[in-house]
């Protein structure tokens, strides 16, 4: 048996995927359920570097949001592009003075969590997410409405004796 013979056996695969979202979606995760639960001090952080408290409140839905979508598995594509844009956003407008070796290299790590993202975004969640446990729930229950309508006993009141 070759490695990629045992590695697929064994949904290698997808269990390095669920690995990756978790991984990749903590960070996301975390810092939302931070700034939501210090909103005061994050608004005042924010409103330091010119960012309104609409847009906090836009930033908190999407990492909490997309960052469990993520690491769930629901519309995991559609979180991880929307986490990858927002990386890319917050690196090319935060993180810019590279004399900063700090901001440096926050700037790096953006750019690096996005090209994850963009990776899950083209891999798609595997086969250990909720997608595939919804859509699997959905076709059994699609197949179940078939062979119900399939089978209609005649009523008597239809039937021709």
């Amino acid at each position: 048996m070759t490695p990629i013979e045992l590695a697929e056996k064994l949904r290698a695969r997808d269990v390095v995927l669920l690995a990756g979202r978790l991984l990749l979606s903590l960070i996301f995760v975390h810092e939302g359920l931070q700034l939501a639960t210090h909103f005061e001090g994050a608004q005042k952080a924010m409103a330091t570097l010119g960012v309104g408290t609409p847009l906090l409140i836009a930033t908190i839905a999407l990492q909490l949001g997309a960052g469990l979508s993520v690491a769930l598995g629901i519309l995991a594509r559609l979180g991880a592009i929307g986490l990858g844009l927002f990386c890319l956003m917050t690196a090319s407008l935060f993180h810019t003075n590279f004399a900063s070796q700090n901001e440096l290299l926050h700037f790096e790590k953006d750019l690096a969590i996005a090209g994850g993202m963009f990776i899950l975004a083209l891999s798609g969640a595997g086969k250990l997410s909720m997608d595939r446990v919804l859509i699997a729930n959905l076709k059994s229950r699609a197949g179940k409405a078939a062979v119900t309508e399939s089978y209609q006993p005649v009523s008597k009141m239809n039937s021709p004796v």
